[in-house]
Formats: structure tokens, sequence, C-alpha cells
């Protein structure tokens, strides 16, 4: 199975989040058209066909993540000391 890249959902949860506040304090067509790409996008990357479970499930994927021993990106190795 294939993990999707927690800064990509932590950046598509963040965006959907700005547009629903967004869209809440003032509808515009050009935000309801970015919501519904983000919203789709997320659903795609968390294989899930419902937002609210795109949702659940990129924020179980940051918390396993926040789990981890953060890796330096170029040798791959931990930085833990």
């Amino acid at each position: 199975m294939i993990v999707p890249d927690p800064k990509v959902a932590r950046t598509l949860l963040t965006r959907y989040a700005t547009l629903k506040i967004a869209q809440a304090e003032r509808e515009s067509p050009q935000a309801a058209r970015e919501l519904r790409d983000v919203t789709y996008t997320l659903c795609v990357l968390m294989g899930t066909a419902d937002v609210r479970e795109a949702v659940a499930a990129a924020d179980a994927l940051l918390e396993s993540a926040a789990a981890l021993p953060a890796k330096d990106e170029e040798s791959g190795l931990s930085l833990a000391v």
C-alpha cells in the first residue's frame, strides 16, 4: 500500500480548512471552486470517497508521522542523537 506524503497531506488539510473558513465568512465562486478541487484531491490522496473520512485519515497519518523520529532529507538518517 502506498502511504501519502505527510507534507502533502498537511498542505491539503491547511488549504481545505482555510477555504472552508473563507466560504463560511463570505461565499465566492472562486473559493467554492478551489474548495471542490482541494476536497477532491484530499479524497484521492487518502483513498476515500468522503471528505470527512479523508480528513480523519490525513489527521491519523500526521499523528503517526509525528511519532516517528525526524530524518535528514538528504541522507535519510535519523536526526535523533
